[in-house]
């Protein structure tokens, strides 16, 4: 079955906006990744400061690819272009892996 990571952002809330617009202007640069399943940006409702980043992958090596290059790329420095670094928006970052043992979806019709 497939590898899911979370990766647990912590957006003080005044950041959270910035955040949000980052996702935002890359969205589609994982999509047509070799071995992708899913995308998720989950905002916090109450009592955390923590957004969840969650993808599901068909493999680890799937991610790990993904990783090595466009997710790489999605995330390098920008001084090659010239342009200065935004800060980031969040102050920490941790990332969790599960394997998925089990799942479920709406019954059809």
């Amino acid at each position: 079955m497939s590898i899911v990571k979370i990766n647990v952002l912590t957006v003080p809330e005044e950041q959270r906006e910035t955040l949000e617009k980052r996702f935002a202007s890359r969205a589609g640069t994982v999509d047509s990744s070799d071995g992708f399943e899913w995308f998720e940006l989950l905002r916090p409702v109450e009592g955390t400061d923590s957004y969840l980043v969650y993808t599901r992958w068909r493999a680890e090596e799937d991610f790990q690819n993904w990783m090595s290059g466009r997710g790489q790329a999605a995330h390098r420095d920008s001084a090659a272009t010239g342009s200065e670094r935004p800060k980031p928006a969040a102050t920490d970052s941790t990332l969790w892996t599960f394997e998925v043992v089990q799942q479920a979806a709406p019954k059809q019709g």
